[in-house]
């Protein structure tokens, strides 16, 4: 008789069973109904197949798709479908790999022959077929040499690196085959193909193998599955909205920015009109600093390569950063990040525990050397502005300094029309203590103070390992924009290593010296992707005070210019951005022209108007018109402009 095992479910019961009994098992015996359901099982914390015998005293879930973790299993196994077509349509397809993500799955391939938009369409129906059969994802153990020699034969280099990558050479690999595919992955997947109902393949992206420009480039196919055909629906819709409001897109209809080819990647050009969008962007940070109690500084874009070796970037951050420059007195580096330079500012001068905290902050422009695979039009770039603020002070006012940089984000989000967000505290990964530097005990301190504000604020948060600065652990702001799309923004770090690196130092009350704690934080992240966030959270059509023009005057005929040019001095008088468009064009075509280009206002004005001295008011995204004094509309849009409104 087979040793028995003690199984603790959910609801707190134990059921006894014989060992090497599965989680399916366990499922037939509570209910048909979850067995159907079921796709994948948790033991002690560890996700694993339905069919994996259990050896020991265990406690066990059973997760469906109500459950928000069995997502990401569902979507590697859709990826390993994926996988499947690709390679029954096209043998000679080489492998790489295929994880979930955050919005899907995609899978890596090569190829000489590029995939068309009308492969893609072959693969979906193969899909179909393929999900018709309900495939068994099938585990086997093999021997590593045996495992390397199935794959060497069939040509499967990426493969063959991962195995010798990430397994001894003693120990037995895990192989999951699906029909005519097999492949190297820990698991888990669902039971079979036919679980998978809802899918889309979205699109083909290249993708250097192993990241590395010198290797041979991939073709990256991405895709995302649901459990049910109403969400993939509703994800669809989701994505045409925000492909209508790809900033990029409305960044050259709207003229507002661009990356010019023969400057370089990752490098913006700020147009007229984005900039008009920048200042509004500064000046607001600009005021908040002054009025929150910090000092405005400027710090120099390259520094001496020592100051970086001193702070630890060089030795945590150099693949981030621009290679070496040699000068005739040393090796310098374009600066990745603003912090060291105000250290060196607050170092200058000995501070008294009195002068403390000491507020710096800078709109301050680095240059991190992102690959060229990554790089995304404002959101994801080479040279880019940050709102950056570094915070000295003693331990005992660092968590109220926190706080307030906490209040601060708020009212950054409140002032520019998100209304919702979400927040986690990044921390150090126990299991990776080399890309951390610092006492664990320094760490465990720093991760308390930033707990304990969340706690007092009654903010809910997620706890995520690894996520930390390599310096110390930090609070990110995620925003959700108009269609739901989460966006990492605001940042409020804890640094106690570099005021300990750079031997910073403050006079405390009995005389003595100490080190002081910093804060780090940047709450639009960086003025281009703030931007960015916003062209796309507002589709490009920004609240009145935000707008490039504010107003347009479009004068019906020749004879009504000189009105239209009285009124706009009144507006620009009240400081309102505003233009005539004298041009000799059609009425319609003119005020067709502006709309495109997201015009707040639009008031024409004829002979009726000027002898009134009234205006006919065309509001953005209303078909109404409305008549209304010269005067009235001028009170009402500097209204909208001094309340920062985000309504019309």
């Amino acid at each position: 008789m087979a040793e028995a095992i003690h199984i603790k479910l959910p609801d707190g019961s134990t059921k006894e069973v014989p060992k090497g009994t599965t989680a399916l098992d366990v499922a037939k015996s509570i209910s048909p109904r979850l067995a159907d359901a079921a796709l994948v099982a948790k033991t002690n914390g560890d996700l694993i197949d339905l069919t994996r015998p259990l050896e020991k005293d265990t406690d066990l879930r059973i997760l469906t798709e109500k459950d928000p973790e069995a997502l990401g299993v569902f979507r590697h196994s859709s990826a390993h479908l994926l996988a499947a077509a690709v390679l029954e349509l096209f043998p000679e397809t080489k492998l790489g790999h295929g994880p979930a993500t955050e919005s899907g799955f995609f899978y890596d391939f090569y190829r000489a022959k590029p995939f068309t938009p009308e492969d893609l369409e072959k693969i979906e129906r193969k899909m179909q077929e393929l999900v018709q059969q309900n495939i068994p994802y099938a585990r086997e153990f093999l021997p590593r040499d045996k495992g390397l020699e199935e794959f060497k034969r069939d040509g499967d280099f990426m493969k063959c690196h991962f195995i010798e990558q990430f397994t001894k050479p003693d120990e037995k690999i895990s192989i999951y085959r699906t029909g005519k595919f097999t492949d190297f992955c820990r698991g888990p997947h669902i039971p079979a193909t036919g679980k998978i109902k809802a899918f889309k393949l979205l699109n083909i992206a290249g993708a250097y193998w192993l990241g590395d420009e010198k290797n041979p480039q991939l073709q990256r196919i991405y895709g995302t599955s649901f459990f049910s055909k109403k969400e993939l629906e509703e994800y669809v819709h989701r994505q045409e909205e925000a492909k209508k409001r790809d900033h990029r897109a409305l960044g050259q209809q709207l003229d507002l920015f661009s990356i010019q080819e023969l400057a370089g990647p990752g490098l913006i050009f700020w147009h007229p009109k984005g900039g008009i969008v920048r200042k509004e962007m500064e000046d607001w940070m600009r005021n908040e600093y002054i009025k929150r109690g910090y000092s405005l500084v400027y710090t120099p874009h390259v520094m001496r390569r020592q100051l970086w070796q001193t702070s630890g970037h060089e030795g945590h951050y150099a693949q981030n950063m621009f290679d070496v420059m040699e000068l005739d007195d040393a090796e310098y580096r374009l600066k990745p990040m603003n912090c060291p330079g105000h250290i060196l500012i607050y170092k200058d001068s000995l501070k008294s525990y009195r002068d403390l905290p000491v507020r710096l902050g800078e709109l301050g422009t680095v240059y991190r050397y992102e690959r060229s695979g990554v790089m995304h039009g404002l959101l994801r770039v080479r040279g880019f502005t940050q709102d950056d603020a570094h915070i000295f002070c003693t331990p005992e006012q660092v968590e109220g300094e926190i706080e307030a940089c906490l209040e601060f984000a708020w009212d950054v989000l409140k002032d520019f029309g998100f209304d919702q967000f979400q927040t986690e505290l990044s921390i150090a990964n126990p299991n990776d203590p080399q890309n951390f530097v610092g006492r664990e005990e320094d760490w465990n301190k720093a991760t308390a103070a930033l707990e304990n504000v969340l706690k007092r604020r009654k903010i809910e948060y997620k706890t995520v390992p690894g996520e930390g600065a390599f310096y110390g652990p930090k609070i990110d702001i995620k925003v959700v924009d108009a269609i739901g799309r989460l966006w990492q923004l605001s940042t409020i770090q804890f640094d106690f290593n570099l005021p300990a690196r750079f031997g910073l130092e403050y006079v405390a009350e009995d005389g003595a010296r100490k080190q002081p704690v910093m804060v780090h934080r940047a709450l639009y992240g960086s003025i281009e992707r703030f931007f960015g966030v916003l062209i796309e959270h507002y589709a490009g059509a920004f609240p009145v005070w935000l707008s490039p023009v504010q107003t347009v005057m479009v004068p019906i005929a020749e004879r009504h210019v000189e009105y239209a040019k009285k009124v706009a001095s009144e507006l620009k008088a009240a400081g309102v951005r505003v233009e005539v468009d004298a041009r000799n064009e059609k009425m319609n075509a003119k005020i067709r022209e502006h709309a495109l280009q997201k015009v707040p206002f639009v008031l024409v004005v004829g002979d009726k108007e000027a002898e009134a001295g009234r205006v006919n008011v065309r509001t953005r995204g209303k078909e109404k018109t409305e008549d209304m004094a010269a005067a009235e509309f001028v009170v009402k849009i500097a209204k909208l402009i001094r309340e920062k409104s985000t309504g019309l």
